[in-house]
């Protein structure tokens, strides 16, 4: 599939994806498409998401694991803690989400040639968070922006896209605030990391079977 098959959606659209093939190692359900507002929701209603590199086609996954982020799990190391009592950094949310995407999009991070947010996606999700659907948390000292991320809020759960840090703690603060609004104070089931790597398991994220995943938010 590409994208002249499919028409630009909006947001009241909603688009079916392929279930996942069991015999699929990674989880690609689909390639092609286009990242109009009706498809990235269509995706997140039934657990898919984009990734791919610049040279790619679009490419939807629903890998076999899901790493999510439960109430009662956000680990907080005594370092984290103290810093929290002592910062003077502020937190704001939906202050500048193309900065924080931007952001997110040129940070260099270790081991990382490049990265996978193409300047289509920064559109994408730019344009959903103008309609309500994507947010942003930024960290500043003083009017500085040193740190933040972004993902997309669903009925019931929060997907995590992508954080920056230019110092430490700042991406970690971030994810504290979004962890009080979305799992303390909304009472959202967990926070999606998608795929687990050393950083969220760090915070305590953990994971779980596909089918574990997609029958959590069939509920929402």
């Amino acid at each position: 599939m590409d994208d002249t098959q499919l028409p630009y959606f909006d947001e009241k659209v909603r688009v079916t994806f392929p279930d996942p093939d069991p015999d699929e190692e990674f989880g690609i359900v689909m390639v092609g498409g286009n990242l109009s507002p009706g498809m990235l929701i269509s995706a997140y209603e039934q657990g898919v998401f984009p990734w791919f590199e610049p040279h790619q086609p679009i490419l939807w996954w629903n890998p076999p694991f899901r790493c999510l982020l439960f109430p009662g799990e956000l680990h907080m190391s005594k370092s984290m803690r103290r810093f929290m009592k002592r910062t003077n950094y502020r937190v704001t949310k939906n202050n500048s989400f193309s900065k924080v995407i931007r952001n997110c999009k040129e940070v260099p991070r270790e081991g990382q040639q490049g990265t996978w947010i193409t300047e289509d996606m920064v559109d994408a999700y730019t344009e959903l968070h103008r309609l309500g659907f994507a947010h942003s948390y930024e960290v500043w000292d003083d009017d500085l922006l040193v740190g933040g991320l972004y993902g997309v809020e669903m009925r019931g759960y929060f997907c995590g896209e992508s954080m920056f840090s230019y110092r430490s703690n700042a991406s970690k603060l971030a994810l504290v605030h979004l962890y009080r609004e979305m799992i303390i104070e909304k009472g959202y089931a967990f926070i999606d990391f998608q795929v687990i790597n050393p950083h969220s398991e760090s915070l305590g994220a953990r994971e779980i079977p596909r089918d574990e995943f997609l029958r959590m938010i069939t509920k929402y």
